[in-house]
């Protein structure tokens, strides 16, 4: 399993919500490029980055702070928020990110995402994010009846390269991941599985290490930036099985 450290991106600053509210914003960093060599320095094998602008906007909003965290790191970096068209995916692959993250469109354009994986093998991810097994868009502020299992089995066949499950309400909550639903979701489809949303010690990562299903990954944002959870340490006790 690979540790993700989260950069969330809002008005060009690093800050972390808690369950998914923009007013219940905490500033963590006024340089998000500082924050990324911190993580980089301290032997972080990938960046989830989120613009949440973006993902109340529709499309890119804060692409200055990523371009300066492109420019700052060389470990691989996704990124999801406001990506809903074919020529932002195609802009900000060739700008050197690794991994585009397609959620709201995963929802209401599934063709999009299929294309975009036949495009770019291995760069296209579907972010599914949800409040009580049912998915959120938008920037989850809208609810809909899609059930999570059944939008991610619609992209076994479409060659996506993850799916980043996250649980809305334990997002930024430190009050640990939904394992159960983790574990859940990563058995009914064969997509490699990330999970997010509420990872606030190791014991957390321990669980989702050892919960039975094979997960690729786990994101973290909050414990990390108020040292809750040591890096090196974390992403140690992934690798032990």
């Amino acid at each position: 399993m690979i540790l993700y450290p989260a950069i969330d991106l809002k008005d060009g600053q690093c800050v972390r919500l808690y369950k998914g509210e923009m007013d219940q914003a905490t500033v963590f960093n006024d340089s998000p490029a500082d924050q990324a060599r911190a993580f980089a320095a301290q032997g972080a094998e990938w960046l989830h980055l989120v613009d949440l602008n973006g993902a109340f906007a529709g499309a890119p909003v804060n692409a200055q702070a990523v371009e300066a965290i492109l420019a700052a790191v060389t470990i691989p970096c996704q990124l999801g928020g406001g990506i809903r068209d074919m020529a932002t995916i195609e802009g900000w692959l060739s700008r050197g990110l690794a991994r585009v993250i397609l959620g709201t469109v995963a929802v209401e354009n599934p063709d999009l995402v299929r294309q975009a994986a036949r495009a770019f093998p291995g760069q296209v991810a579907v972010g599914i994010d949800a409040r009580e097994g049912r998915v959120a868009t938008k920037g989850w502020a809208e609810e809909t009846d899609v059930l999570v299992t059944d939008l991610a089995r619609q992209f076994e066949d479409a060659g996506v390269a993850a799916i980043i499950y996250t649980d809305i309400n334990r997002d930024g909550a430190m009050q640990g991941p939904n394992v159960q639903a983790t574990a859940d979701l990563a058995r009914a489809v064969a997509i490699p599985v990330i999970a997010s949303g509420g990872v606030s010690r190791l014991d957390d990562l321990i669980a989702l290490r050892d919960c039975g299903a094979a997960l690729d990954g786990a994101i973290s944002g909050r414990a990390l930036y108020d040292g809750k959870l040591d890096l090196a340490q974390a992403m140690a006790a992934l690798r032990a099985r």
